[in-house]
């Protein structure tokens, strides 16, 4: 099982963190420090996966990662998962944000966060590994935009729509209100109320 996903920089802060299992978030904090520490003081000359500290279940707990530019990508499982699968499961994520993003970079990550989560919902649920083939993630999250982009204009055109039909209602009601104003005023008075001589129109009574 993959208990959690953690994408963090050079410098320790984290930009996607996802767990999979219940832990409070100040335990959640002190994880990533850890790891953290663990992942940047290992040359890129060594293997990618270590076994985890006590705080992380000890050895039935493996931290993968792999390493691209400023971010780290980390994989926390137990000791059912293949350090090698896992190893090209970071990849195929990793690809697949390459391509939903055109050349992901860290800012990406920053800005459009659920966006990233999305993707990654679509390789992992629950821990256990959904997807592997890229096409058919990239393609989902593709789908996913259109779906969202038809929605927001739908919703906007609605918006238009009743925003003309209040406009409406308003004038209508304006209008009704001042044709009965007229009518009321043109039986009491005996003047319309457009005429020019209205103020004058006592004077011919």
């Amino acid at each position: 099982m993959i208990k959690s996903v953690l994408i963090f920089n050079n410098h320790g802060k984290p930009r996607i963190t996802k767990f999979y299992q219940q832990i409070d978030i100040g335990t959640q904090q002190a994880l990533i420090q850890e790891i953290f520490s663990l992942v940047s003081k290992r040359p890129d000359t060594v293997c990618n996966f270590l076994e985890g500290s006590q705080m992380l279940g000890g050895k039935d707990t493996r931290i993968i990662y792999r390493h691209y530019a400023t971010l780290y990508f980390v994989f926390v499982v137990d000791e059912c998962e293949s350090e090698l699968g896992i190893l090209d499961l970071i990849q195929v994520f990793v690809e697949s944000l390459d391509k939903c993003f055109e050349n992901v970079c860290e800012l990406d990550l920053i800005f459009h966060f659920e966006e990233v989560h999305h993707i990654l919902a679509e390789v992992i649920s629950g821990g256990m590994v959904l997807e592997t083939n890229i096409t058919e993630i990239v393609h989902s999250f593709s789908e996913s935009n259109k779906f969202k982009k038809r929605s927001g204009a739908m919703a906007t055109i609605a918006g238009s729509g009743a925003g003309a039909v209040a406009r409406d209602l308003g004038a209508n009601l304006a209008n009704t209100v001042t044709t009965t104003l007229q009518s009321t005023l043109q039986n009491t008075m005996g003047c319309n109320l457009m005429s020019p001589f209205f103020f004058d129109c006592k004077k011919f009574r």
